[in-house]
């Protein structure tokens, strides 16, 4: 890890393979079939990664809903241990908000596990709101905590 604070880029399909190979570290569990390779060869465009001395520091794998015009939606995001609590997740999160911005979206959505107080903690100190947790969410006895997010009209 370098002083320099990490640079932010738009994601290419090819970073899925270092993503994937860190992110069970990263979390200190497996974690990384909640990231299938599909979502960045379809979504790279609206995903960012950070990169610190060529090395990843952290990712947001987000895209426009094609289903709600209004509507982003963040599907997983994380940050390197080293990196935690220097801001940024905040960065990631703030320059999605911008494209889904420039896309013409007002709202983004995110979910997480009830366990998570992490998650729940930051998302809640980045604005969205917190419904839940929602019984049966993703499907029988699988719940999640709902975050909903209004950006300002341009």
């Amino acid at each position: 890890m370098t002083s320099e604070s990490p640079r932010l880029r738009p994601a290419v399909p090819g970073d899925y393979d270092r993503i994937v190979a860190v992110v069970d570290d990263w979390w200190g569990r497996p974690v990384r079939s909640n990231l299938p390779r599909l979502f960045l060869d379809h979504f790279h465009r609206t995903s960012l990664v950070a990169e610190n001395a060529g090395e990843p520091a952290g990712f947001l794998v987000g895209f426009l809903s094609p289903s709600m015009p209004d509507c982003a939606y963040i599907h997983f995001a994380g940050v390197a241990p080293p990196f935690r609590g220097g801001g940024l997740a905040r960065r990631l999160y703030e320059s999605f908000f911008a494209l889904a911005a420039a896309g013409h979206r007002t709202r983004v959505r995110a979910i997480t596990s009830p366990r998570n107080s992490a998650s729940i903690a930051f998302h809640t100190a980045m604005g969205f709101s917190v419904t839940g947790p929602v019984a049966g969410y993703d499907g029988p006895a699988v719940d999640r905590v709902v975050f909903d997010k209004r950006l300002p009209r341009p």
